[in-house]
């Protein structure tokens, strides 16, 4: 496994290596032990898995406050997308910076985007596949967002995206009261 740090403590980008054959190939996507061992020590207790038909589709940015927070492990199942995790940490040197990562089911990339942080992607191509694991339950109660084009995200995307009533009404960052705060 490939684990490249980004710009932000935390958020990692977890490449698996494929063993491949005429038949197609295998892929380890998470070792807890091995990954323990590389100081990421995630205990995962729900997978999700959604579809997006459209190129342009927008989820985000998202979260989920104490005390359900959540941290993601993101990949994509089929098509392509571009992932992004912002901080929303209160007193965190990074809070409002973003990073982003081109999951595509072709280079197997995965993002890790611990509690703490905004999640959401654009889709890329039709009928994108987006799985992954949370680090806790989901809790409706918790369940928040931010607008998706507030924290100067670069989407790489030209058109009008699609979104989700929730997602269109969001409050942008400026206006955010964040449950989050950094612990050095």
């Amino acid at each position: 496994m490939q684990i490249e740090q980004t710009a932000l403590s935390g958020v990692v980008i977890l490449t698996p290596a494929r063993h491949g054959d005429a038949r197609g190939f295998f892929s380890e996507s998470w070792n807890a032990q091995r990954m323990a061992d590389a100081g990421l020590d995630y205990t995962f207790v729900q997978d999700n898995h959604s579809l997006s038909a459209q190129v342009g589709t927008v989820r985000g940015l998202h979260f989920q406050a104490p005390p359900h927070a959540q941290a993601k492990l993101v990949r994509c199942g089929r098509g392509a997308l571009f992932d992004v995790a912002v901080d929303i940490r209160r007193g965190s040197p990074t809070y409002g910076q973003w990073v982003g990562a081109e999951l595509t089911f072709e280079n197997g990339c995965q993002l890790l985007v611990p509690a703490g942080f905004l999640h959401g992607f654009i889709t890329r191509q039709p009928d994108t596949e987006i799985i992954y694991k949370c680090t806790d339950y989901y809790a409706p109660d918790c369940d928040g967002a931010v607008r998706w084009d507030s924290c100067g995200v670069d989407w790489g995307f030209d058109g009008t995206p699609l979104l989700s009533d929730k997602d269109a009404k969001a409050p942008a960052l400026a206006d955010f009261d964040t449950p989050f705060v950094w612990e050095a």
